[in-house]
């Protein structure tokens, strides 16, 4: 499992008796983006919280790094330090910017040259350079969006979570977070996770993608030739 930086085995999950997903094997490569694409209910969200260790499978095995997560929580701790997760509706700090992206590296205890340094890199990866003392609650939502990964990356994570990273956002923020998405996995190689509705957006960002349908994988959709195609 040298190149996998998550194998999943058997894996289901329910909630109030139903079973909302039954995947017997997915393979996500190290250093990859994949794209998780369905319909509201088709269980996507759940494999994203799974795979973030925030949800508990009700049954299988979930490997992370040639790791077995423990089902006991034994080193759930150590194993969500690896990982950074961006939600929907990001929430951020009633304070500026740079206090914000700088929140997971002061409790890593950075020094604060060390957390400049880095609010600085993470801001400019993101086209939100010089936006340091701006205040939380005067950004628009794309911009948010952008604060938030910045937060995510700034710790650096082996494993970047995006939940429909650009579900409320404008035509012209889709296009930089899209662009964002693949630029930090270009630079930095991190695996990135993302889910979303747009069949599209996912052949134009993630190298393979992962469709749902009822909580079961109806395929597997490998880009790269459809983007040599379209290169072509």
């Amino acid at each position: 499992m040298d190149n996998y930086q998550f194998a999943v085995k058997d894996l289901t999950k329910f909630y109030n008796g139903k079973k909302v997903l039954d995947i017997p094997y997915l393979i996500i490569k190290k250093g990859t983006v994949h794209g998780v694409m369905g319909p509201n209910g088709s269980g996507k969200t759940t494999l994203l919280s799974i795979l973030s260790l925030l949800t508990k499978p009700t049954s299988g095995r979930v490997y992370f790094d040639g790791l077995e997560i423990d089902s006991h929580g034994n080193n759930e701790f150590r194993l969500r330090r690896e990982m950074a997760m961006v939600l929907q509706n990001p929430f951020l700090l009633n304070t500026t910017v740079e206090k914000n992206v700088a929140y997971g590296l002061r409790i890593r205890g950075l020094s604060k040259r060390e957390q400049k340094q880095k609010v600085v890199e993470c801001l400019d990866l993101v086209g939100l350079a010089g936006f340091e003392k701006r205040r939380a609650h005067e950004l628009s939502g794309g911009e948010a969006q952008r604060v938030a990964i910045a937060r995510g990356i700034a710790v650096t994570p082996k494993v970047l979570f995006l939940d429909e990273p650009t579900a409320n956002v404008d035509k012209t923020h889709i296009d930089v977070l899209e662009n964002i998405i693949k630029e930090l996995n270009r630079r930095y190689r991190t695996t990135v996770i993302f889910t979303t509705h747009d069949l599209n957006q996912a052949y134009r960002v993630a190298d393979e993608i992962v469709v749902l349908s009822e909580g079961k994988i109806k395929e597997i959709l490998t880009t790269q030739v459809f983007r040599l195609k379209a290169e072509g």
